[in-house]
C-alpha cells in the first residue's frame, strides 16, 4: 500500500492498479454521489476518469475506488500536458449539465476560494507573516470585477495538473468540486500563476489555444475569478509556511505582491 495524499480533503492510497480514496468527513454525501455518478456518465467518458463501482461508507466516511493513471511528472515541466488539459476543459464544459440526469450542486471553486481566506484570517497571526497576510487580506476585500457566465456550465471547480493522470489518455481527477458554475474558475488558477510570472507565457498559450480561445483576449472573462484564485494560492502559501513555520518560498512570495497589485487597484 502506497499513501499518495493525506490531508484536509482526504485520504488517497493505491494498492497496485488500484486507488482508494476516503473522502472528507464534512463533505455532502448526496452531492459527492451525484458527483460520482457524473463521472460514471457516458457524455464525460474519455474526459473524467471513471470509478470502479459504486461508493461504500465506512466509518461515516464515503470510500471510493478508480483505476490507478500515472499523475504528471512535475520534475519534467517541458513535458507538462497543457494543450490537453485545455482541450479536456473544453470539452467538459461543453456537457450540459441538464443533460446527465443528475441535480448537481454548485462547483465548488468560490466556496474553497472563501474558506482558505477564512482559514488565513483565524490561523495566521503575529509579526512574522504579518506583511503578507495583510497584502492578502486587503486583496481579498478588494471587490473583483463580476464575471457574465449566462448558463450554469459543468466545471471541475479545483483544476490544477495535479488533478491530470495518463489512462489511455490524459484524464480528469478528484470529482469532490465537480459541480454547475462559471467555466473561468476553471481556468483562474494557471491565469493566476500567469500573471505572477510563475507560468510560462508560451505554456499558458497552449492551455488556451488547447481550450480553444484562438485569438480572443480572455481577460474580460477571467480577471475576478484570477484574482480570487491569487488571494486563495497567496493564503494557502502562507497557510503552508506558517504550518511549518518556514519562510514563504518564490511562488508564495511572487503571489504575494500579486496580491499587492490587486490590493492596489482603482
Amino acid at each position: 500500500m502506497v499513501v499518495l495524499v493525506d490531508g484536509v480533503d482526504g485520504t488517497v492510497v493505491r494498492l497496485g492498479g488500484v486507488v482508494v480514496k476516503v473522502h472528507a468527513a464534512e463533505g455532502d454525501p448526496v452531492a459527492l454521489g451525484a458527483r460520482l455518478r457524473v463521472a460514471r456518465h457516458p457524455a464525460l467518458q474519455g474526459v473524467l476518469l471513471a470509478p470502479l463501482g459504486e461508493p461504500s461508507l465506512r466509518r461515516g466516511r464515503l470510500v471510493s475506488r478508480w483505476p490507478y493513471g500515472r499523475p504528471v511528472d512535475q520534475h519534467d515541466p517541458d513535458r507538462f500536458p497543457w494543450a490537453e488539459a485545455g482541450a479536456l476543459l473544453a470539452r467538459l464544459h461543453a456537457v450540459a449539465p441538464g443533460t446527465l440526469g443528475v441535480r448537481l450542486p454548485a462547483a465548488a471553486g468560490p466556496a474553497r476560494a472563501a474558506r482558505v481566506v477564512e482559514r488565513l484570517r483565524a490561523t495566521v497571526g503575529g509579526r512574522r507573516y504579518a506583511s503578507a497576510r495583510r497584502l492578502v487580506l486587503r486583496a481579498a476585500d478588494r471587490p473583483a470585477p463580476a464575471s457574465s457566465p449566462g448558463p450554469g456550465t459543468l466545471c471541475h471547480g479545483d483544476f490544477h495538473l495535479g488533478q491530470l493522470v495518463w489512462s489511455d489518455g490524459w484524464r480528469l481527477i478528484d470529482v469532490d468540486d465537480l459541480g454547475v458554475g462559471d467555466p473561468a474558475w476553471d481556468l483562474a488558477r494557471p491565469a493566476a500563476w500567469f500573471a505572477a510570472g510563475l507560468l510560462d507565457p508560451a505554456d499558458w498559450r497552449q492551455l488556451l489555444d488547447g481550450y480553444g480561445v484562438g485569438h480572443d483576449d480572455p481577460w474580460p472573462w477571467l480577471d475576478g475569478p484570477t484574482r480570487a484564485l491569487t488571494v486563495q494560492s497567496a493564503a494557502q502559501a502562507l497557510l503552508n509556511a506558517h504550518r511549518s513555520g518556514a519562510q514563504l518560498d518564490d511562488s508564495g512570495t511572487a503571489l504575494v505582491e500579486s496580491c499587492g497589485r490587486i490590493a492596489g487597484l482603482p
